[in-house]
C-alpha cells in the first residue's frame, strides 16, 4: 500500500509517502514559512537529489496543491496518478479523551475534533486544516488520523491527575495527556525486536529528547506515566521551554513584571529552556561549543539540562520496579553522546553503566546499544521513525474497511 503522510503544523506542512511492503519512503518533503512573501519547498525522490523551490504559499491549501503536484511531476514524482495512492496518512497532534486510538477520518470525527482545539489551540487548527485541504484535493482517497496523544490513553488516574479540584477535570479536561506518543511506540517496539524479546514482557524507559523532550515509563509495551502534561509545557527542560516550574513563582513573576496570560505564555514556551538560561540560542550544541570556551551559563544550562533527564529516568525506574532498558532517540537522543554521557553516569543504584567508547562512536542516524557488559539494564539509540507508525496504523485501519 501507498500512504501519504501528512504532518501539518502551524505554518510549515511535512510530507512522506510510503510504502508498507517495503517499510521505506518513496519521496519526502518539507513546505515552510507558509503564510509568508516567500516560502520554501523541499523535495526530495528516494535516491535522486533533493530540490528547494522559492515560490508563495499564502495557506495550508495551496501547499497541499504544491506537494501533490510534486509527486505526480514528471521529474520528480512518484505516481503516475492519485490511483496509485491507497490512503492519507494525518499526524494529529491531541486527541484529549475523545480518541485513544487512530481513526478513520469521517464527517462525525472532524467535529469532535474542533472540540479539541481548546485542548491544544496552537497545533489543531493547523492539523485540521491540513486534513480539510487533503479532503478537498483527495476527495476519493480513505484517510486516517493518528494522535500523538493517543499512545499515553493507558496511563492510570493517579498518574494522569493533577491535585487540582477536580472540578476543572470535569469541566475542562485538565489532567495529564503526554505527547510524543508516536515516536514513543516506534522506538520501544524495536527495541524489543532488536533485543528479541516480546515487548509485553519488557519495562521500558524510552527518551525523546530534541528541541522538544518528553520521556515515558512503558511496562509491557503501555505507557504508565509520561513527562508532558496537559500541555507540551511540562517535564524536561527544552529548547525554549521550561518543563516542570513552581506555579507559584510563575504567578510571583506575573505580578512583578505586570504579564498578561498571553504574555507568561510567550516567556514559558518560547524564551525559556536552554534559551532562558544560556541567553544565546536555544540549540544545544551552540551551548555545548561555549562550553569549552568557558561560559558560565553554557554550563548551568548543560547541566540543568542533563539533571532533568537523570532525575525523569530515577523516578520512572520507582514506578516500572524494574528496567530493561532505556530508550534514546529524538535529535539529541539520536546524536548528543555529551547527553547521553552525563545522563547514565553514576547509575549503579539500577545496575546501569555505559560503554564510553560505544556512546561516542554510535554513528549518526543509526542503531546501537552503549551500555556496557556488566550492565543489567540495556540502552540503546534507536533513531524514531513516527511517519512509519502513521503509515502502518492508517494501512490497519483502511484494511479493516
Amino acid at each position: 500500500m501507498k500512504v501519504l503522510i501528512i504532518n501539518s503544523g502551524s505554518s510549515s506542512v511535512k510530507y512522506q509517502v510510503i510504502d508498507t511492503v517495503t517499510k521505506d519512503y518513496l519521496a519526502k518533503g518539507l513546505v515552510e514559512s507558509i503564510g509568508l512573501d516567500r516560502s520554501k519547498i523541499k523535495h526530495e525522490k528516494k535516491g535522486v537529489d533533493k530540490v528547494t523551490l522559492e515560490k508563495a504559499v499564502p495557506d495550508h491549501n495551496t501547499a497541499i496543491e504544491i506537494v501533490l503536484s510534486l509527486l505526480i511531476d514528471k521529474n520528480h514524482g512518484v505516481l503516475d496518478s492519485f490511483d496509485e495512492l491507497d490512503a492519507v496518512g494525518h499526524r494529529l497532534v491531541h486527541g484529549g479523551e475523545h480518541f485513544n486510538s487512530s481513526v478513520l477520518i469521517t464527517d462525525n470525527v472532524m467535529e469532535v475534533m474542533d472540540d479539541c482545539i481548546k485542548l491544544a489551540p496552537l497545533h489543531n487548527p493547523a492539523n485540521i486544516a491540513g486534513i480539510k485541504a487533503a479532503r478537498v484535493h483527495l476527495p476519493n482517497t480513505p484517510m486516517a488520523g493518528v494522535f500523538d496523544t493517543a499512545f499515553h490513553a493507558t496511563m492510570p488516574d493517579y498518574a494522569y491527575m493533577y491535585a487540582l479540584p477536580y472540578e476543572y477535570y470535569e469541566k475542562y479536561g485538565i489532567r495529564r495527556y503526554g505527547f510524543h506518543g508516536t515516536s514513543h511506540y516506534f522506538v520501544s517496539r524495536r527495541f524489543a525486536e532488536l533485543v528479541g524479546q516480546p515487548i509485553e514482557k519488557l519495562n521500558l524507559i524510552s527518551c525523546h529528547i530534541g528541541n522538544g523532550a518528553s520521556i515515558t515509563a512503558i511496562k509491557g509495551g503501555k505507557s504508565i506515566d509520561t513527562s508532558m502534561g496537559y500541555t507540551p509545557l511540562e517535564g524536561l527542560m527544552m529548547g525554549t521551554r521550561c518543563g516542570d516550574v513552581d506555579g507559584g513563582a510563575v504567578l510571583k513573576i506575573a505580578e512583578y513584571e505586570d504579564m498578561s496570560i498571553n504574555d507568561m505564555n510567550m516567556m514559558l514556551n518560547k524564551k525559556s529552556g536552554i534559551m532562558g538560561i544560556y541567553g544565546k540560542s536555544s540549540d544545544l550544541r551552540d551551548v555545548e561549543d561555549d562550553m569549552e570556551t568557558g561560559d558560565k551559563k553554557a554550563e548551568l544550562a548543560f547541566n540543568m539540562y542533563n539533571y532533568r533527564i537523570k532525575k525523569y529516568i530515577g523516578a520512572y525506574a520507582a514506578a516500572l520496579g524494574r528496567v530493561d532498558g532505556i530508550i534514546f532517540t529524538g535529535g539529541v537522543g539520536e546524536n548528543g553522546d555529551l547527553t547521553r554521557g552525563p545522563v547514565c553516569a553514576n547509575m549503579e543504584c539500577m545496575d546501569l553503566y555505559l560503554d564510553d567508547e560505544k556512546n561516542k562512536t554510535t554513528i549518526r542516524g543509526k542503531e546501537g546499544f552503549i551500555h556496557a557488559d556488566n550492565s543489567k539494564v540495556k540502552v540503546a539509540v534507536i533513531p524514531t521513525n513516527e511517519e512509519l507508525v502513521i503509515a502502518l496504523e492508517t494501512e490497519a485501519i483502511i484494511n479493516d474497511l
